[in-house]
């Protein structure tokens, strides 16, 4: 299994696009600023989209397509996904 994400500092703000096998780590390795780089630097920590594939090959397949995307379409595939920009940690780590 894998994972595709964005991750931002405020609604419309900056963001980040990343992959991973295990969302709910790598997230809160983000929050705890342990992950150096890109997100770190712009202080991205909140999750406001995530898409779950069957195994990571097709994740990162996945990842490399979002990051060529316009910003606005990201903005709108995580309008769509999460209105609100609320944070979605929570959600998955219940």
């Amino acid at each position: 299994m894998g994972y595709v994400y964005i991750l931002t500092n405020k609604p419309r703000g900056t963001l980040y696009v990343g992959v991973t096998s295990e969302l709910i780590g790598r997230v809160w390795q983000h929050k705890q600023k342990l992950v150096d780089g890109f997100s770190k630097k712009y202080n991205l920590s909140i999750l406001v989209y995530y898409e779950v594939c069957d195994d990571i090959e097709q994740a990162i397949a996945r990842e490399k397509q979002l990051k060529n995307w316009h910003r606005e379409w990201k903005i709108k595939l995580i309008e769509e996904f999460n209105p609100a920009w609320k944070d979605l940690f929570n959600e998955i780590n219940q």
